[in-house]
């Protein structure tokens, strides 16, 4: 069912300064940077950054999220929600190439499954890197 962690991602309150302190700080390889996440690589793992919540938008988590590979994201989002997990975001693609869906463990914590379509991400993150915020 799930292959592995694919990126844990933290919710902060300045993300240029947050980014400057993973890259700088503690030396992770920065992967891309857009103007609302910024992805280091950290051992096979990226450490995602989003900007927090600002009063009245509800876009992004409020906390921190888990995201799990998976090589068949729509039977893995049946299977759970036949065991009925609580799902926030139903199943939807991104434009960077990946599909998923996000839900909650009991105590509230973010997890989200993807399936990455290869080519489309490799090729969105290579533009990506050259943008900056």
């Amino acid at each position: 069912m799930i292959k592995t962690v694919w990126c844990i991602t933290f919710c902060v309150s300045n993300l240029e300064k947050a980014a400057k302190f993973y890259e700088e700080t503690v030396g992770l390889e920065k992967k891309y940077e857009y103007s609302s996440y910024v992805g280091f690589e950290c051992g096979g793992v990226e450490i995602g950054l989003i900007p927090k919540l600002k009063e009245g938008q509800k876009v992004s988590p409020a906390s921190p999220s888990i995201g799990f590979l998976v090589d068949d994201v729509e039977e893995v989002y049946e299977e759970l929600k036949s065991k009925r997990v609580n799902f926030i975001k139903e199943l939807h693609e991104k434009p960077w190439g990946g599909k998923q869906a996000t839900f909650t463990d009991p105590d509230g914590n973010i997890l989200e499954i993807t399936q990455i379509n290869w080519k489309k991400y490799f090729t969105v993150s290579a533009e990506g890197a050259k943008e900056k915020p």
